[in-house]
């Protein structure tokens, strides 16, 4: 089997021994169960007379780290049987054109996780809406007035560009706050940019809690990641910023509906910012899985649970019904 993973250029970049990254164990359980799998990134992605090509690495594996080899390869992407779509955000220009090549994949031949046009459809902070009573309290405006009467209403905020990633650009306003007006003016852009409004909710001063799903099922491992020292949220990926946390079945009861309907959309993997049992974001682009974290601190092997639901999605195609263990939906 030919797996192909679009990943990012930074990751590509410092993609060996990087354990930190979900792919990372992706690929390395793909290629211990004797799969092929090559890398590319978005700007690598080409339409030739209505053909989808990838110029891409072949990878491999050696003493537990992941390698690939340095010799650029064109690839029909119909030739591959399966396509993990997995570059970061922001959702630019340039991703949202990488998405239209894979409009021209025969879906006949080749699986793609998560469906980029369902990517593109969502956004991962607006469309978190469509949850409204799993959420804080918010509005999506770019009118500083609006934003000023919802201030007046909850006396604390969090403003968020909608494109954004890792936090960057997340901001919180109080009340009174001397910079209020300059603050909304950067932010919107003099009115603009639209930005996710939300309600400031007080626990987060002990981080927000990953609640990840694989197709219909919600996982029963998760970690909480720890506001930074210099920040009011999380935006560093080191092990002090990572702790144990646990879902409760209540969790499991509320969010399981969420994850059958994002997995009937096209999105599989997905991981779920919670404070205090409210999503804050959903993460359907690139999700973080924490798969050393959730490794070391629940004692389990993630990957190969992973591992397991992308060849049942795969092997779903040719109506192989032999996978043993599958965590398909």
């Amino acid at each position: 089997m030919d797996i192909l993973f679009v990943i990012d250029r930074l990751e590509l970049k410092y993609f060996e021994f990087n354990d930190l990254v979900t792919n990372f164990w992706m690929i390395k359980e793909l290629l211990l169960s004797n799969k092929q799998v090559w890398v590319t990134t978005i700007d690598n992605l080409s339409l030739k007379s209505g053909i989808p090509y990838a110029d891409c690495y072949e990878t491999f594996e050696k003493d537990g780290d992941i390698f690939y080899k340095k010799e650029l390869n064109k690839c029909k992407i119909n030739d591959f049987d399966l396509v993990m779509f997995r570059p970061d955000p922001p959702v630019d220009t340039d991703y949202i054109n990488a998405t239209y090549i894979f409009d021209f994949v025969d879906r006949d031949k080749t699986v793609i996780l998560n469906d980029p046009k369902t990517i593109r459809d969502f956004n991962e902070k607006l469309h978190a809406v469509k949850f409204l009573d799993l959420m804080p309290e918010n509005t999506v405006t770019s009118s500083k007035s609006d934003i000023m009467e919802f201030l007046n209403e909850h006396n604390e905020i969090v403003l968020k560009p909608l494109n954004g990633c890792f936090g960057s650009g997340v901001m919180t306003l109080s009340k009174g706050d001397k910079n209020t007006a300059v603050i909304i003016n950067t932010m919107t852009d003099n009115g603009k940019r639209k930005l996710m409004v939300q309600k400031y909710i007080p626990m987060a001063k002990y981080g927000d809690k990953r609640v990840l799903f694989l197709g219909d099922e919600v996982l029963d491992w998760c970690i909480q990641k720890l506001p930074s020292n210099d920040d009011f949220k999380f935006n560093d990926h080191c092990d002090s910023n990572i702790i144990k946390a646990e879902l409760t079945p209540e969790e499991k009861e509320k969010f399981t509906p969420v994850a059958k309907e994002l997995n009937k959309m096209g999105l599989p993997f997905v991981g779920l910012d919670v404070i205090d049992g409210k999503i804050i974001e959903i993460n359907v682009t690139s999700p973080c899985y924490f798969i050393r974290e959730i490794n070391h601190h629940h004692g389990v092997h993630l990957e190969n649970k992973i591992n397991e639901f992308i060849m049942s999605r795969a092997m779903r195609r040719y109506g192989d019904k032999s996978v043993s263990g599958c965590y398909c939906c």
